[in-house]
């Protein structure tokens, strides 16, 4: 899910969470047939996103993979809002990067070998650069910290992207950021309006200062954006705001855990719509039980408690584990299994993988205790 560390405090560890112009698409001189052919498809895809179906149909998939791992420089840096910084990077011999759509993040490796998340949020047209921004959190775990000390000239490596986050085609959009939110969003709102589609974004945040992006916000031709600060409007009411969006809406939300729940609450099993969430912190565990974990490297052994992951138990005993987005997706917690049944709730590991290893940012124990290789 922005700036978004997706340790997210940021769209995406969100540790800071926290994501140009439209999304471009390649341009082609297509025969007659070929553009039939794809103006049909179009209609298709309409028609599906806007059937009964297609929240059933759509559900969550895997992280969608592409690229590879990219040595890059610190092109520019720019301060957005209060504690916002954006970064752009690009290869060091200035050559062409993978293309990217609405939704994808980065795998960022910072200097001093924590990995975290970050929304793209420029212009996909853009092939030379890649633009992330994030959220200073002090006590975020230290990525968007040490983001925010990076210069113009420093060295990073970069995984990616990847899309957790699918944009779907539709007819229209509501489109609902919290804060660093806005990272994935922003590109969507402008491909949105580059194919004529009805757009509305309600975008809140802490004050006007401490949102970033307003003034491309305003410059996107045709949005209908809704900026609602809290200082000036008070906490948003995002129930009301979902309900508002009327049959074959494509909803997309952005931003903290309450904001997420409640517009999980709002839509329920209405079928008339999509919904699409990014969060920016781990989420909750539910239907856990108590279980022990052994690290059989040092023999420690720790328990895990009902609501807590295995991850967040480790990392009482062992701070140095390595981790990341806490959802499981990015791989980054992966550990051998020595022994003990495992309840996967990744999205990430093959079966092969899972009879030999887990994500304990996720998964637990099925029935009795684990034995890792840590």
């Amino acid at each position: 899910m922005s700036g978004s560390e997706r340790d997210h405090t940021s769209a995406l560890v969100l540790d800071g969470q926290g994501v140009g112009t439209a999304a471009a698409r390649p341009h082609y001189d297509a025969g007659p047939a070929l553009r039939l052919l794809v103006g049909a498809f179009d209609a298709y895809k309409e028609l599906f996103t806007n059937s009964p179906a297609a929240p059933l149909l759509s559900r969550p998939q895997p992280v969608r993979r592409t690229g590879f791992d990219l040595p890059m420089l610190v092109d520019r840096i720019d301060d957005e809002a209060e504690g916002v910084r954006s970064l752009t990077l690009r290869h060091p011999n200035g050559s062409e990067l993978p293309a990217w759509v609405p939704g994808a993040h980065l795998d960022l490796f910072l200097p001093s070998g924590r990995q975290r998340q970050y929304s793209l949020n420029g212009d996909p047209a853009d092939r030379r650069h890649y633009r992330i921004s994030v959220r200073r959190i002090a006590e975020g775990g230290g990525g968007s910290v040490e983001v925010h000390e990076l210069k113009v000239g420093d060295r990073v490596r970069i995984r990616g992207p990847r899309n957790a986050f699918d944009y779907v085609a539709a007819p229209r959009y509501l489109f609902v950021a919290g804060g660093i939110g806005i990272t994935p969003i922003l590109p969507m709102l402008r491909a949105a309006r580059a194919d004529h589609r009805f757009a509305r974004l309600v975008y809140t945040g802490r004050s006007r200062a401490s949102m970033p992006f307003l003034d491309e916000l305003a410059a996107i031709e045709g949005a209908d954006v809704e900026i609602r600060p809290d200082d000036e409007f008070g906490a948003p009411d995002v129930a009301s705001i979902v309900a508002s969006a009327p049959a074959g809406t494509a909803i997309y939300v952005c931003g903290p855990p309450p904001m997420l729940a409640a517009a999980i609450r709002a839509v329920g099993d209405d079928l008339r719509v999509s919904l699409h969430t990014e969060r920016f912190s781990p989420p909750p565990v539910l239907g856990g039980s108590e279980f022990t974990v052994t690290l059989a490297r040092s023999g420690t052994s720790v328990r895990v408690g009902a609501e807590e992951s295995a991850l967040a138990a480790i990392r009482r005993v062992q701070p140095g584990v390595a981790y990341s987005c806490q959802q499981g997706f990015c791989g980054s917690c992966k550990v051998g299994v020595l022994s003990g049944r495992v309840e996967h709730r990744d999205r990430t590991l093959s079966p092969v993988e899972r009879d030999k290893a887990m994500l304990t940012c996720v998964s637990r124990a099925d029935e009795g205790d684990l034995v890792l290789d840590l």
